[in-house]
């Protein structure tokens, strides 16, 4: 007869199948970061799970123990009904959680500040300090729908849903978006942060192993959302400098014309390559104004501030507006709230009887006094009376 596995070793090995896909999700990006911001999160997400676990752990514990020990049946436990304070026990219940609160909120003050996305490096890893002399390396990074564009303006190059970095070396993101609030979010290389049109977002970070990653789009934005993905590139100087000569051969140019086109909404876009890209196109991305003809919001803002010395009398509709551009205009807005005394003009009393034949005051019991149709027609000027029944 042919051999057959025994049922035991093969239950085992079932067995063993939710422990396998627990290990495997230990592998994410979240916890095998590549760089040192992501490395310090990472020990940060350590840290705080382990100060929570000191009093997880011994409460399920605890919780076993005492159903335990003080079941029904057994009969050498300490029962006492009128059992209502212990000292000793309430310094155990209410330091432990007390102290790991105050440990956590230590943590988290410090790592705020420590890793503030807007804050420059001190260091490119935990054994190497960062040069003194080293500016960042600076690359714009706009989300579109539903895709990322890459600036590197100190060469002038730029990419879509490919960004490639050099390890050891602290880069700059200065991020924004063309319509829609989104999320800029590459796990091996630090945390998230948020882009939005009209705004401009920052992000120090470093890579510090070669390899390739994936970053994606962390906030729904739409259709496209799914696929809104990014490769990630970590090179030593060598292959940067090769992937840079690369781009540079490719020979598109991102002008307002073409980025106009990459604006337009498209799912699952390869990457592409500009080997020369328009100057100031970010600034006028974050300034919204690349359609031509659309003023930006610094020349808007300009033309505003010159007029803010202007009297009243001087302001009239669209005063600081370039051409082109609708807005709301300058005009002091209606509303008595808004206005000062001397600008209310008196209006009809709304307590005045709106309808003919109503005596007022002068037959307050009458009928006609609880009348409110009133609420219901516009009011009539002129009419006499002192109140409303």
């Amino acid at each position: 007869m042919p051999d057959h596995p025994a049922p035991a070793p093969r239950l085992a090995r079932l067995a063993l199948l939710p422990l396998l896909l627990f290990v495997a999700g230990c592998q994410g990006a979240v916890l095998d970061p590549a760089g040192d911001v992501a490395l310090q999160e990472r020990n940060l997400i350590y840290a705080s799970v382990g100060l929570m676990l000191l009093i997880i752990v011994p409460v399920m514990i605890l919780t076993v123990v005492f159903a335990w020990r003080y079941r029904k049946g057994n009969k050498d436990a300490t029962y006492d009904p009128h059992f209502d304070h212990s000292t000793s026990l309430e310094l155990v219940i209410w330091s432990a959680p007390l102290l790991i609160i105050i440990a956590l909120g230590a943590i988290t003050w410090s790592s705020t500040h420590l890793l503030d996305p807007f804050r420059p490096l001190n260091r490119i890893s935990a054994t190497q300090p960062k040069p003194k002399n080293e500016r960042p390396m600076l690359v714009q990074v706009v989300s579109l729908d539903w895709k990322w564009l890459f600036i590197y303006p100190e060469l002038g190059i730029a990419t879509v849903n490919e960004l490639a970095l050099p390890v050891n070396r602290e880069v700059r993101f200065d991020m924004t978006s063309s319509n829609m609030m989104n999320t800029f979010y590459a796990p091996t290389l630090a945390g998230m942060v948020y882009t939005m049109p009209g705004m401009r977002s920052t992000l120090h970070a470093v890579l510090n192993r070669p390899g390739e990653y994936e970053g994606m789009s962390a906030n729904y934005s739409g259709a496209g959302f799914s696929y809104m993905r990014f490769k990630l590139l970590g090179q030593d100087n060598a292959g940067f400098d090769r992937w840079v000569a690369e781009v540079k051969a490719r020979g598109n140019t991102l002008d307002t014309a073409n980025y106009l086109k990459l604006e337009k909404p498209s799912e699952k876009v390869p990457p592409m390559f500009f080997s020369n890209v328009q100057p100031a196109l970010f600034q006028r991305i974050y300034e919204r104004c690349v359609t031509p003809g659309t003023p930006c919001m610094s020349e808007i803002m300009a033309r505003d501030a010159a007029l803010r010395g202007a009297k009243p009398h001087e302001m009239r509709p669209g005063a600081g507006v370039p051409a082109g551009r609708t807005s709301i205009p300058r005009e002091k807005p209606e509303g008595a709230l808004l206005k000062d005394s001397e600008e209310i003009e008196p209006a009809p009393h709304l307590s005045k009887p709106p309808l003919p034949g109503a005596p007022g005051a002068t037959k307050p019991d009458s009928p006609r006094n609880r009348d409110m149709s009133f609420l219901l027609l516009p009011t009539v000027p002129g009419l006499t009376g002192a109140a409303r029944g």
